[in-house]
C-alpha cells in the first residue's frame, strides 16, 4: 500500500485534478455514456411510441397522457431513491443494477397483452432508467479533471443523443409493420439491450476514488487512482505534473441532510425551480412533436418521417457545446440557450411548410440539446461528493415530477389552445429557467470540486 493510505481524501481530488485530458478519460465517459443512450432511447422512444398507439386506436388521448406521464412517474422514484443510494453504495454498483432492472421491466412493457400492463411495466422500466443520467453525471464529473468536466459532460451528451435518430429511424421503420410482433413491440424491446451491455461495461470502469476515499476504503481509492495514472502515464510516455493543493473535504452519514445546509440550500431551492420548469420547455417539445404534428393535420407516416428528420440533428447540440462550456461561463450559457428555444418554439407554433418544420424544429433541436449538456455539467458541480449523487438526484426528480404534470399540462393546453397555446407554455417556462439561473447561479467553470463547493 503506498503512503496515500494514510492521507486526508483531498490528496486523491489533487491527484485527479492533475491529469491532462487523454484517450483513458474519453473511453471511460464513452463506455459510462451507454447507460445514458439508453435513458435517451427510453424518453424519445415514448413519444413516438406513444403516437402509434395512439394512431392504431389501442390508446386514448389519455392513455397516451397517462403513458408519457407513468414513465416519469418511475423515473422520479428511481431518481431520488438511486440518486441516495449511490451517494451510500457507490457509482458503479448503482449504475449496473440501476441498468439490469430497466431492461427487464422493459422487455415485460414490449410484451404485455394490453394497455394495463402496458401502463404497468411503463413505470416500473422507468424507475430503472431514472438512475442513468445521476449516475453519470456524478461519475464523470468526479472522475475527469477540473479543467474539462464541462467538455467531458457534454461529449458523454453527444453519445447518449444518438440513441435519439436511432430510436427515430427504428419507430418509422418498424411501427408501421406487423412483422411477428406489432412493429411498435420491436421498437420497445430493442431497449432492453442495455442488460447484456453492461456486464461487459462493469469490467472496464473503475469506481469513483472520491467516493472510495471519503468512505474510508482508502487503499480502494489508492489503488483506482493508481490505474488512472498509470494508464494517462502510459498515454503521455512522461512524468504527471505535480498535483494541485488539496482542499479538504469530509465524509457524511446523511447525505439528504446535507443539501440543506445553509451553504447548499439555496443551490437545492434554485434547482429544484429550473428543473421543474426547464423539462416543461425540454420534453413540451421532444416527446410531444409528432403528436403535435398528428394535430395539425399530418399523417401518422409523415409525422414520423418529420420528426426522423428532426432528430438526426440531436447528437451536433452537445457537440456544439463541447466547443464553447469550457470558455463561457455554465451559467450563461444556460440563459442564453433557454431564451433561444423559448423564441424558436413561438414560431415553430406558426411555420406549416415542410421545410419551415424541420429547419425550425432543427433549431430547437440544436438549442435543447446544447442546454442539456450544459446544464447537466452546471448541476453536478454544486454539491460536494459527500451528498452529489443526492444532490443532483432530488433536485432532478423535480423534473420527473415537472413531466409527469407537463404530459396533462400539454394535453389540456393542447385540447383547449391547440398548438400554439403549447408554445407560448413552453416560452414562459424557458423564460422563469433563465431567470432563476442568470439572477441565483454560481460561477463554476474550471474551479477545482472541493472548491465549488466550500
Amino acid at each position: 500500500m503506498s503512503d496515500f493510505a494514510q492521507t486526508a481524501p483531498a490528496t486523491i481530488a489533487a491527484r485527479l485534478d492533475r491529469l491532462p485530458p487523454t484517450h483513458y478519460f474519453r473511453r471511460f465517459v464513452t463506455l459510462i455514456s451507454m447507460g445514458g443512450w439508453f435513458e435517451f432511447y427510453d424518453l424519445f422512444m415514448a413519444g413516438y411510441v406513444g403516437a402509434a398507439l395512439l394512431s392504431a386506436k389501442m390508446f386514448t388521448l389519455a392513455d397516451l397522457t397517462l403513458f408519457i406521464s407513468l414513465g416519469f412517474a418511475g423515473m422520479f422514484v428511481g431518481t431520488i431513491g438511486f440518486g441516495l443510494i449511490s451517494d451510500l453504495w457507490g457509482r458503479k454498483t448503482v449504475f449496473t443494477f440501476s441498468l439490469i432492472l430497466y431492461s427487464f421491466f422493459v422487455a415485460l412493457m414490449a410484451l404485455s397483452p394490453s394497455v394495463g400492463w402496458i401502463l404497468a411495466f411503463r413505470t416500473l422500466s422507468g424507475i430503472g432508467i431514472g438512475a442513468q443520467l445521476v449516475v453519470i453525471d456524478t461519475y464523470i464529473t468526479e472522475v475527469v479533471p477540473h479543467n474539462t468536466r464541462g467538455k467531458y459532460i457534454a461529449f458523454s451528451q453527444v453519445i447518449t443523443y444518438t440513441a435519439v435518430p436511432v430510436v427515430a429511424f427504428l419507430s418509422y421503420v418498424l411501427v408501421p409493420t406487423h412483422i411477428l410482433l406489432s412493429g411498435w413491440r420491436w421498437v420497445v424491446l430493442i431497449g432492453a439491450l442495455g442488460a447484456l451491455i453492461v456486464w461487459f461495461i462493469r469490467l472496464r470502469i473503475p469506481e469513483s476514488p472520491r467516493w472510495y476515499s471519503l468512505h474510508g476504503r482508502v487503499a480502494d481509492a489508492d489503488k483506482a487512482m493508481s490505474d488512472i495514472e498509470q494508464s494517462v502515464r502510459e498515454e503521455l510516455n512522461a512524468p504527471l505534473p505535480a498535483p494541485l493543493p488539496a482542499l479538504p473535504e469530509v465524509a457524511s452519514d446523511n447525505p439528504f441532510r446535507e443539501i440543506w445546509q445553509p451553504a447548499y440550500r439555496g443551490r437545492t431551492i434554485m434547482m429544484m425551480i429550473f428543473q421543474f420548469f426547464q423539462t416543461i420547455g425540454f420534453y413540451g417539445f421532444a416527446a410531444w412533436v409528432p403528436t403535435l404534428l398528428l394535430k395539425e393535420g399530418f399523417t401518422l407516416l409523415h409525422s414520423l418521417f418529420y420528426t426522423f428528420l428532426i432528430a438526426v440533428i440531436n447528437p451536433v447540440g452537445p457537440w456544439f457545446a463541447m466547443l464553447v462550456i469550457e470558455r463561457v461561463q455554465r451559467k450563461w450559457l444556460i440563459v442564453i440557450e433557454s431564451l433561444s428555444i423559448g423564441a424558436l418554439g413561438l414560431l415553430f407554433a406558426h411555420v406549416r411548410s415542410p421545410l419551415l418544420i424541420v429547419l425550425v424544429g432543427v433549431g430547437i433541436t440544436l438549442f435543447n440539446n446544447a442546454f442539456s449538456a450544459t446544464f447537466h455539467a452546471y448541476q453536478s458541480e454544486l454539491f460536494p461528493t459527500r451528498a452529489r449523487s443526492t444532490g443532483i438526484g432530488f433536485t432532478y426528480s423535480w423534473s420527473r415530477l415537472s413531466s409527469m404534470l407537463t404530459a396533462f399540462l400539454i394535453a389540456v393546453v393542447l385540447q383547449h389552445y391547440g398548438v400554439n397555446g403549447v408554445f407560448v407554455t413552453i416560452g414562459l417556462a424557458m423564460a422563469i429557467v433563465a431567470i432563476t439561473i442568470g439572477f441565483f447561479g454560481p460561477r463554476t467553470n474550471n474551479a477545482q470540486l472541493e472548491a465549488i463547493s466550500q
